[in-house]
């Protein structure tokens, strides 16, 4: 007897995950906040997770602050990059997506880059992300 063969709708669910998100908002992981925190001393979060500053955190004045960003992962994401610069300091947490528009126009312009080894964990996942992540720091 062989091995049954996945019908395309099955293969279809059983990957559906990796080409897409049931929610554009990712829980940093402590450890990864803790360890930028230390290095960075950040005094405002304008997407915390739970909370509805979203659209506060995007409207609201960056200057003079050192930010901490993980916004929700989506076709938005170049809307919180290009308030970078106002602030003293930015780090962003985000999706490494280098064949994407907004990497192009804003990410490459950062001050650094950092690659993530590995695949994080966010929330309470027991498995890592579909997708590699990166930091962004801007200065």
């Amino acid at each position: 007897m062989g091995r049954q063969r996945d019908s395309g709708d099955d293969v279809s669910r059983k990957f559906a995950p990796l080409f897409s998100s049931a929610s554009p908002h990712h829980a940093t992981p402590p450890s990864v906040y803790e360890q930028l925190d230390r290095e960075f001393h950040f005094d405002f979060d304008p997407c915390p997770l739970h909370g509805d500053a979203v659209g506060d955190g995007l409207t609201a004045s960056w200057v003079g602050r050192r930010v901490f960003c993980n916004p929700p992962y989506g076709p938005g994401i170049k809307d919180w990059l290009a308030k970078a610069r106002e602030a003293v300091l930015a780090v962003f947490l985000l999706p490494a997506r280098t064949d994407t528009r907004w990497w192009h126009e804003f990410a490459l312009k950062a001050d650094e880059i950092r690659f993530v080894r590995g695949r994080l964990k966010f929330g309470d996942a027991k498995n890592g992300a579909p997708f590699p992540s990166v930091i962004l720091v801007y200065r």
